[in-house]
């Protein structure tokens, strides 16, 4: 076959390459150059055949030569899927195992266009799946698909945090019997232009540019306690690697000495990085007594030093890297002014800051319970199995069911939330613990003795969410 020597000959040529996309891998990056060859083809004099348009047309005359052979899924076998995404194309081939190979069923690709080119690169990953669902409804419904990545989708896919389409794609996989596992050898040759799932250039376009490092992950805690005859406080200064800073300020409704509240703002400081996910900490303290304690210099001979002590160093193994190093208080002006209050002026950091109070030392409670009890069966027992590891129940029905509904909710710290797309995410609570959240909005909380639609739209404002078939006792 000659090489095209006109517009419609490459829009034939093209016509033609996409009648046999399910046998051609990467059928749409592959035919890029002949698409840019027709952009901005108005007219016949403004045709031009490029010298990459022909080394492609060369490439894809031998591929056709040497096509790979193709099989068809067995019943409820379960199916294999590649996913790769370029710059301007995603692409995927469905795999059945044949013992020692590995065998194309299905090849799927798409051209990226308009906004879907500045999509994140994990996000065409997820792009790919979606499509790939789409032309492929009738093997994913047929048949357990198992998507094998060295990507991160499962993670993306139910981030608490998502919104938009990620949560619309995120429901419309829901339906589908899809597990993840890390990729491992790959048994077919055809297979090997998915060994690498993300092209070198998806985000350099056609010119190689240097890839900027990783941003350090090292957080930084100022912190610092004191007490006088007015009472007791802890001040905290939080710094992110990209240099945002969180301050807190603490007042304490119990006596403590210097050295208790040094020790009360240290785990206050290390309880609010715990809860943002902080892997790396580096702590900065004007205390020798805390440093040298907790680095091995100093021994804790008092009672109450000791339980402090090894209460930072049981959150401390919470860490990936924490350490704690001792400085002058001239170098901790910001916690030292936010454990005094009114010792040093307000200029030296931002006027939102958040002031809680601590009732309770923190060697004398064995941890903080939430406001709401879970009970050990519920309705949201098989959610939260599936959410956090994954399991469904032994009935096929039922285990369709929860893998439709999962996507509509969140496990965070081991709570349930149901997603809400126009407002705050909803916590879910059991049947008996309705009736004590009605009685305490009904008669406590507001002491209006509201009806019951008043009532239930006041508990779905404070963020709880039980199912329709208890919403009637309301």
């Amino acid at each position: 076959m000659p090489s095209p020597r006109n517009k419609k000959e490459v829009q034939s040529l093209t016509g033609k390459l996409a009648a046999l996309t399910r046998f051609l891998s990467k059928s749409a990056e592959r035919s890029l150059p002949f698409f840019w060859t027709l952009k901005n083809c108005l007219k016949k004099t403004d045709f031009k055949w490029t010298e990459e348009a022909e080394v492609t047309f060369q490439e894809m005359k031998k591929l056709l030569k040497e096509l790979s052979t193709m099989t068809v899924s067995i019943a409820e076998e379960t199916l294999i899927l590649y996913l790769a995404a370029s710059k301007e194309a995603i692409s995927s081939v469905l795999i059945a195992d044949r013992g020692q190979v590995q065998i194309p069923v299905y090849f799927v690709s798409k051209a990226l266009t308009g906004s879907e080119l500045d999509y994140p690169v994990i996000e065409k990953l997820v792009y790919a799946l979606v499509h790939t669902a789409r032309c492929l409804r009738r093997y994913f419904q047929a048949h357990p698909i198992m998507v094998l990545t060295d990507q991160p989708i499962k993670q993306v896919l139910y981030k608490p945090e998502n919104f938009g389409r990620m949560v619309k794609w995120t429901i419309e996989l829901g339906e589908h019997e899809i597990s993840f596992s890390p990729r491992s050898a790959v048994k077919g040759q055809v297979l090997a232009d998915y060994l690498a799932e993300i092209a070198g250039d998806i985000e350099l376009s056609h010119e190689s540019k240097e890839i900027p490092p990783p941003p350090e992950q090292l957080w930084e805690m100022h912190t610092d306690g004191a007490c006088g005859p007015e009472g007791a406080g802890a001040g905290i200064v939080l710094k992110s690697p990209e240099g945002e800073e969180y301050t807190f300020a603490l007042c304490f409704s119990f006596p403590v000495t210097n050295n208790e509240a040094e020790y009360e703002a240290l785990l206050s400081g290390m309880r609010v990085s715990k809860y943002l996910e902080v892997k790396e900490l580096s702590v900065y303290v004007d205390s020798q007594l805390v440093a040298n304690q907790f680095n091995g210099i100093f021994e804790a001979h008092d009672e109450s030093m000791q339980k402090y002590l090894k209460l930072v160093q049981e959150l401390a193994v919470d860490f990936d890297l924490f350490q704690i190093t001792q400085i002058s208080r001239t170098l901790n002006k910001k916690a030292n002014a936010l454990s005094k209050l009114a010792a040093l002026t307000f200029s030296h950091f931002k006027k939102e800051i958040w002031v809680d109070e601590v009732k309770v030392k923190s060697i004398e409670t064995d941890g903080v319970s939430t406001a709401v009890e879970e009970e050990e069966q519920s309705w949201m027992i098989p959610i939260v199995e599936f959410l956090n590891k994954g399991t469904l129940p032994i009935d096929s029905i039922e285990a369709r069911k929860i893998k439709m509904k999962a996507p509509m909710y969140l496990l965070d710290k081991g709570i349930l939330y149901r997603k809400s797309f126009l407002g705050p995410h909803l916590r879910c609570v059991n049947p008996t613990q309705v009736e004590s959240i009605i009685r305490e909005v009904h008669e406590g909380m507001y002491a209006l003795h509201s009806g019951n639609k008043t009532v239930a739209s006041k508990i779905m404002w404070l963020g709880y969410y039980w199912p329709s078939m208890y919403r009637d006792a309301a």
